[in-house]
């Protein structure tokens, strides 16, 4: 009897040996600016091939394998084309994994991204967040202040935080948010055991938590001195779920009421359509210099040519993210930056004139992809 398993499609044996490509490079100590550019050449082609929506829109651009030279090269898909169009290599299945956005800006539109794999997604997260947040250390009580993975089913921050419990939590570790807020009272007995045995201990969570925690505190004029190691790592802005909180006060406030140093308050910069995550090095000073791992480059833009800007010059963050295997590598994002020594400087949204370009960016390819 024939074993039509034996002879997979051709698009599966391809997607097979892109996602094995995408791990074997993220396993790397490193890699040269040759070795980055072959890997983003080859899933670009990949993506050319495969992704549809993505095929026209380079066509329009004048971009196929045979032009595009590196990386910088490759042309970059505005953030909210993920609202419009399913972008995607593979064909969808059951099994696959669909992270979706929270719909701040537009919230009856949530962009979509499909995983066929989390393989990438989590080896991306954990090998970043080992050397970016938990800096070698070993397994770490923690706290999570966001809702668990079984509540938010398609939230990407769910899964990374998830992640986070499951490789470098210890058996101690547990969530304190519910559908009531946060849970100050079980909070407030871990911080003040891990206190008493002189244990570090590990708060990550959403920033809009961080600030309702802070206010708690304040309120029952309660603190701590967690032991020397402990760190916090906030995420995702305030996004109307809280008060807006000055940066500088944000980590001010949080390093006195918790007793952790603001070099190791951490923030990480990341977003619902790429696979990898930005870190800085604590928030000593304010905006604090991201960056990402050897995986994932990122250029400043002016939206409205898609040319970079002067190495002093504000632009738009385009990132091309090679863990990014099935959708499309390269995105243009709505978030203003600044280049800066070892990475860039998020300085915001895009406002004027530069949300004008990005809106411009997302017209032009539903135009060129429909």
């Amino acid at each position: 009897m024939h074993n039509s398993s034996a002879n997979p499609p051709a698009s599966t044996a391809a997607a097979g040996e892109v996602v094995a490509a995408v791990l074997a490079f993220i396993a790397q100590d490193g890699c040269t600016d040759a070795a980055f550019d072959g890997l983003a050449l080859r899933l670009f082609a990949y993506q050319y091939a495969n992704n549809q929506p993505y095929k026209r829109f380079c066509q329009r651009r004048g971009a196929t394998p045979r032009s595009v030279k590196r990386w910088s090269d490759i042309p970059a898909v505005p953030i909210d084309a993920f609202k419009e169009l399913p972008l995607r290599c593979e064909p969808p299945a059951a099994t696959d994994r669909v992270f979706m956005t929270s719909g701040t800006t537009r919230s009856e539109v949530k962009g979509r991204h499909f995983h066929p794999t989390l393989a990438v997604y989590d080896r991306s997260m954990t090998r970043n967040f080992a050397q970016r947040f938990m800096q070698e250390h070993g397994p770490m009580r923690m706290g999570i202040l966001f809702p668990t993975e079984t509540v938010l089913a398609n939230s990407s921050l769910a899964h990374y935080l998830a992640l986070a419990v499951e490789a470098f939590g210890t058996a101690e570790s547990r969530y304190f948010m519910s559908p009531q807020g946060v849970d100050l009272p079980g909070l407030c007995e871990a911080l003040s055991d891990a206190q008493q045995r002189g244990e570090p201990f590990a708060l990550l969570g959403a920033s809009y938590s961080f600030v309702h925690l802070i206010d708690e505190l304040k309120r029952r004029g309660q603190s701590f001195r967690l032991p020397a190691g402990s760190r916090v790592l906030d995420t995702g802005g305030y996004k109307g779920q809280s008060r807006d909180l000055p940066l500088d006060t944000f980590y001010a406030e949080l390093s006195a009421l918790l007793g952790i140093e603001r070099s190791h308050c951490i923030n990480m910069y990341g977003m619902t359509e790429l696979s990898t995550q930005f870190y800085d090095a604590g928030n000593v000073s304010v905006p604090s210099v991201k960056s990402g791992p050897h995986w994932i480059r990122s250029r400043l833009v002016d939206p409205l040519t898609g040319r970079e800007v002067g190495p002093a010059e504000r632009g738009i963050l385009v990132h091309c993210d090679l863990a990014n295997f099935n959708s499309v590598t390269t995105i243009l994002t709505e978030d203003v930056g600044l280049a800066a020594d070892g990475g860039f400087l998020l300085l915001g949204r895009a406002e004027g004139a530069q949300a004008k370009g990005c809106s411009l960016a997302v017209e032009e390819f539903i135009r060129a992809a429909a």
